[in-house]
């Protein structure tokens, strides 16, 4: 009987490490090379927290809608790699995605590319799709986030960086001011502008 005991505990070890195997490597797509940060309203622990930004899970997605700002940092550090980014903005929000960043406690877009989402900002050259400082984007503006689930799919590759906005390309450069870094999500309300909500439900990254 005591033998009996311990096959069982040993096969409920053997169960359990399996799954928890199963619920790491979920996250990871070896098919594709993919792999998810955001999947709906889960992911969170799967950053940083800088700023006084109010992220948190709600409604199938990750969110921000109050405070100055703030982002979501990559644990992990990215050289060459692609991102895709389902993700909802309002007329109002100021966001984007900092890439290569060269300084994870002070992000800005004088430490990263910032591929922006602003369809309202001041300048707007480096609107919705641009990267901030380094690509402009058309002007009247044409790519708009506002209201609607937008997609981004972001590539870096050595000096190359090209945005794609909802399957278009928006930008197509060659830069090498900064070769590696994380990956954050901002939302940049700043306490100045109308501070609209962001709300990302999938994110994804693959390095090349």
């Amino acid at each position: 009987m005591k033998r009996m005991h311990v096959i069982t505990a040993s096969l409920l070890v053997v169960a359990f490490a399996a799954f928890g195997c199963a619920q790491m490597s979920s996250m990871y797509d070896s098919a594709t090379g993919w792999t998810s940060l955001v999947d709906g309203d889960k992911g969170l622990d799967n950053f940083n927290r800088v700023g006084d930004a109010n992220w948190r899970a709600e409604g199938g997605a990750i969110v921000a809608d109050k405070g100055k700002g703030g982002h979501l940092v990559s644990k992990k550090s990215y050289k060459d790699f692609q991102i895709r980014a389902e993700f909802y903005a309002e007329d109002t929000t100021n966001s984007g995605i900092f890439i290569r960043i060269s300084d994870p406690n002070k992000v800005a877009a004088k430490t990263a590319y910032e591929v922006n989402i602003f369809d309202q900002r001041p300048g707007p050259e480096y609107a919705t799709g641009a990267i901030v400082d380094f690509a402009k984007v058309p002007v009247p503006i044409i790519y708009k986030a506002g209201g609607k689930w937008n997609t981004f799919l972001i590539t870096a590759k050595g000096p190359n960086l090209t945005v794609e906005f909802n399957g278009v390309q928006t930008v197509n450069i060659q830069n090498s001011q900064f070769a590696q870094g994380p990956f954050s999500l901002q939302f940049g309300n700043r306490g100045k502008e109308p501070g609209g909500a962001i709300k990302w439900r999938k994110v994804q990254v693959k390095e090349l």
